[in-house]
């Protein structure tokens, strides 16, 4: 179940400094936002706006200097049981010397899921993003692409309610990513999943997304919340090509133009 107010992710005036003995840098000043059960956040910003600092504190890999992280109604305090997270660097996530279905499998044998149930989810995965046949090849025998195909199965074979992706396209060809985001727009319908995608891209971001939080430069708080009214069905000609996809886009591309501008004047002011 959710918390009482419908949301999967609550993020609560979250804020985080890092302290040092030479200076004290605040990455989140106050961020505050919900998303609901089976919504596609997405997440962009200028450079240094934090979202690192960000996925870390969701994830539960970092402590928050204040607020909270509450994911399904529960406040995250360490790697939170209903969420999965893909990563940009795909490679460095897969074990080299593990087969594909055993590195899909790994997270199911980690939390002793039964073995007859292991395989049956490790083959339903492997079929969701068509790689059927590849269970018995080894990650360095797969092109980048097919490698992130991998990530995102043991991602999807987990079972997780909340599906955290962070520039997971970032480093495949531009045709290769165009067919994972419309992979990952398939799995976020058929699992009913609860996406948050972080991307430097703003049409990736669009194109995707139910909305898209635009955060402002560090110290980072939500800059805007654009509701994406684009309908259900996506594609990648007819879609992008649509004058509403192109306002949509101007006005996420101009609150990024404003935090950089803004960041700009403090650091000229100092």
């Amino acid at each position: 179940m959710t918390d009482n107010n419908g949301s999967m992710v609550a993020v609560d005036h979250l804020s985080k400094t890092y302290f040092s003995k030479t200076r004290t840098v605040q990455a989140i000043g106050d961020l505050h936002f919900d998303v609901a059960a089976g919504d596609f956040a997405c997440v962009v910003g200028p450079s240094g706006a934090g979202k690192t600092t960000f996925i870390k504190c969701l994830s539960g890999l970092l402590e928050p200097t204040s607020g909270s992280v509450s994911i399904n109604g529960k406040k995250v305090t360490s790697p939170p049981a209903d969420m999965a997270v893909v990563l940009q660097e795909y490679g460095r996530s897969l074990f080299p010397w593990k087969t594909v279905g055993r590195n899909v499998e790994l997270p199911l044998s980690e939390n002793k899921t039964p073995k007859a149930e292991r395989e049956r989810r490790v083959r339903e995965a492997l079929e969701a993003v068509g790689l059927a046949d590849a269970a018995d090849l080894y990650p360095w025998q797969l092109s980048g692409g097919m490698q992130q195909r991998v990530a995102i199965a043991r991602a999807v074979a987990y079972r997780p309610k909340v599906l955290v992706m962070d520039e997971p396209f970032a480093a495949v060809d531009a045709q290769t990513r165009a067919d994972l985001e419309d992979l990952v727009l398939r799995l976020w319908k058929e699992l009913s999943l609860t996406v948050l995608f972080v991307t430097h891209d703003i049409d990736e971001a669009v194109y995707l997304g139910t909305r898209v939080i635009v955060l402002s430069s560090s110290p980072t708080f939500v800059l805007d919340d654009v509701r994406v009214d684009l309908g259900a069905e996506r594609s990648q000609v007819e879609t992008r090509s649509e004058k509403r996809f192109a306002d949509l886009r101007a006005r996420v591309y101009g609150g990024i133009q404003r935090a950089k501008a803004k960041a700009n004047a403090v650091t000229a002011a100092k």
